[in-house]
């Protein structure tokens, strides 16, 4: 008999029911929340994987179109490869659970979570979220939960907790905080330029909702909790580091790390790795931990420099930022270019326009977002970090910051009736020492711009990082980390924003969570860092958007027309606005509400297919001009086309000012002939008149 629990979350049920289904997982709960429904499970292996020095744990979110009563479009009626959303997903549920898990546990670890039916009310991300960290938290895998996740949005400035598809809809913030019993273990937050103080109180108000569903696991744990099962430690041999200490001294250590470059630096440990594994050769037992010591080794040391010293390894101050550069238009005949160099972070950024037609359709189990006209996609090749390996696509690393930075850039876009363009960055990033996610904000913005696009305001981003002691008052928060703060370091708390306000945040940590201090203290240095990088140096670069956009982007006019003359412009099986596309050789989108956008290189080749729209779409009346074309002749009189699938009718008797016997006599098939519009005739023709115009 299975067991089901059940508290009131944000004004819906959610419940819990365990040994109901997956028995054969160390860990598993079917998680409902209102009438959305996740099976979430985690496993272990039995043994630890060979050969590796890290946690391997992975991390599933499977969509399943049928929890939103969709079949899979396209020709493979089968779901594929996870979509964006669900990478995003998976991401947000490893960030606050990995660091729970022991450092020296090497078993495989696999948290899946199966979508089975969503009410678009209710989060399927939430709910999996919480499912995840109540599998693993009753489970016997070593876990030190439990951690709870709420999302937080604000109307009209106020917070709504695990908001409503309809709240999302005109939320203006879109914040993830996830909690252990103390403390914030991460955040994900994009906002319409949330002042900082406010992006504070709301993290706090989702850490205090996070401790009431805490303590609600805590009685699932007390009744259907697992003993968590012993497992083969891989910690470093404490004799092995004692060895180390005396063949490589601190002072030498610190000497290998202390340098702004990062290639001498990894030229230093591979000397003193070197030398370790020639002096440890006959002592095989320790050369598989070698690799693991050698890096713990330098995290002590950078760590001690850094919180005991105030040292960086690069010589900066804790609050100084990396050399800074920017610059525009590099790339030629792109639409708009932009790099941004940040000591050895270095990322340029392409803007390409198009028309909204070719905005990103979504196939996913969101139903109030069917497409997306701004696509920022981010690059990360092997050669930005000295290393060489083939390139097999993007990862989750690469999606997540592609996704980070436009979810940084979308408050400040120009809406579409302001700017009717579909809208795709990508960042290529030539070089990498720490946080190029943040760089890309900053050359994406300046690409924006030098585009054309008017966005509302420039943004810029910035990382800070954190190294920890033995007590929740000795910390020291570093602006602009490294790679190597990063690597070492406790946190990297990234922010992007402009100067009203935070559009994103991503918080990575490997500690147990984060004091409130320590929040807002990131918070405030990353505002001062940003502030410091918009005006300082983007401005310099470029000012403003660029007032048009440049020559080698399309050209976007947009006209509405009458929504029941749709159709006389797309004409039967689209005859009309193909012919119209055929003449002109513009790309024309009708919406429908009437919105009619055409793209176009020519000036002049857009407003005659404008001239043509507005014929068509027009009520005829008497004494209009028009210019026709003799498409057929007939005794009684001659039929022009004015405009594609648009014909009327010259009688013969109004050809010409003398008597004619013969149509033939003045006009010849395709001619083209001014006209006067007389209304219609008894048949309901166009009734035209040659000799009448004046």
């Amino acid at each position: 008999m299975y067991k089901s629990f059940s508290m009131e979350l944000a004004g819906r049920t959610l419940t819990v029911d365990v040994d109901r289904v997956a028995k054969q997982a160390n860990g598993a709960v079917l998680m409902h929340y209102g009438d959305t429904t996740v099976l979430s499970t985690a496993t272990a292996s039995e043994k630890p994987r060979e050969g590796i020095d890290f946690f391997p744990l992975s991390v599933e979110y499977n969509e399943r179109l049928y929890s939103v009563g969709k079949i899979p479009g396209g020709f493979n009626k089968r779901e594929g490869k996870a979509s964006e959303n669900a990478v995003l997903t998976c991401r947000v549920i490893d960030r606050p659970m990995r660091p729970l898990f022991p450092k020296d546990y090497r078993n495989d670890v696999t948290l899946e979570n199966l979508v089975l039916s969503v009410d678009q009310d209710c989060s399927p991300e939430l709910t999996a979220m919480l499912g995840s960290a109540i599998a693993a938290t009753i489970s016997d895998i070593p876990f030190d939960g439990p951690c709870a996740t709420t999302q937080v949005g604000m109307v009209d400035g106020e917070f709504v907790f695990n908001p409503t598809a309809a709240q999302k809809e005109v939320s203006d913030l879109h914040l993830t905080v996830a909690s252990t019993r103390d403390k914030v273990i991460m955040i994900e937050a994009g906002a319409n330029e949330v002042p900082e103080a406010k992006m504070i109180d709301a993290i706090f108000a989702a850490h205090a909702i996070n401790q009431d569903i805490i303590k609600f696991i805590d009685t699932i744990v007390a009744e259907c909790g697992k003993e968590k099962h012993s497992y083969t430690s891989f910690a470093v041999p404490e004799e092995l580091f004692a060895a180390i200490r005396e063949l490589v001294p601190a002072e030498e250590m610190e000497k290998a790390v202390f340098t702004d470059d990062k290639q001498t630096r990894e030229e230093n440990i591979r000397t003193i790795t070197d030398k370790l594994e020639e002096a440890f050769s006959e002592k095989e037992e320790w050369l598989s931990f070698l690799g693991e010591a050698v890096y713990q080794y330098q995290k002590k040391t950078v760590r001690k420099m850094i919180l005991k010293d105030h040292k960086r390894p690069d010589g900066r101050e804790i609050t100084q930022i990396r050399p800074l550069a920017a610059e525009v238009d590099l790339i030629p005949r792109v639409h708009g270019s932009a790099m941004f160099t940040r000591g050895q972070t270095q990322i340029c950024t392409i803007t390409t326009l198009a028309p909204l037609s070719e905005a990103q359709r979504l196939d996913g189990l969101d139903e109030a977002e069917t497409s997306k006209r701004y696509m920022h996609h981010y690059n990360f090749p092997s050669y930005s970090v000295g290393e060489t390996r083939p390139s097999r696509g993007p990862g989750r690393r690469e999606i997540g910051h592609g996704a980070l930075a436009e979810r940084a850039l979308l408050p400040v876009l120009p809406g579409e009736e302001e700017f009717p363009y579909a809208i795709r960055t990508v960042s290529e990033t030539f070089e990498s020492n720490g946080s190029t996610s943040q760089a890309s904000v900053c050359a994406s913005t300046m690409s924006l711009m030098a585009a054309g696009v008017p966005i509302k305001r420039p943004v810029a981003g910035i990382s800070c990082g954190l190294v920890t002691g033995e007590t929740d008052d000795d910390y020291l928060v570093l602006t602009d980390i490294q790679g190597l703060e990063d690597f070492f370091g406790d946190m990297d708390f990234k922010v992007a924003g402009t100067d009203n306000g935070i559009t994103a945040i991503q918080m990575d940590i490997k500690i147990h969570g984060l004091t409130r201090a320590i929040i807002e203290e990131a918070i405030a240095r990353t505002k001062e860092a940003r502030t410091f990088i918009l005006h300082g140096v983007m401005e310099a670069a470029i000012a403003s958007p660029r007032a048009e956009v440049g020559p080698y982007a399309p050209k976007i006019i947009q006209i509405q027309i009458d929504p029941q003359k749709i159709g006389d412009v797309v004409g039967q099986r689209g005859k009309t606005i193909n012919a119209i596309i055929e003449q002109t050789g513009v790309k024309i989108d009708i919406t429908d509400d009437g919105a009619v956008s055409i793209c176009g290189t020519e000036r002049a080749a857009m407003d005659k297919a404008i001239e043509l729209i507005r014929i068509i779409t027009t009520d005829f009346e008497a004494g209009q001009i028009f210019v026709g074309k003799v498409v057929s002749i007939k005794e009684f009189g001659a039929f022009l086309e004015f405009a594609p699938g648009k014909e009327g009718m010259v009688h013969i008797s109004k050809i010409s000012k003398q008597r004619i016997n013969r149509v033939e006599d003045e006009l010849t098939l395709g001619d083209m002939v001014k006209v006067v519009c007389l209304g219609k005739d008894k048949m309901g023709r166009i009734s035209f008149s040659i000799k009448d115009v004046k």
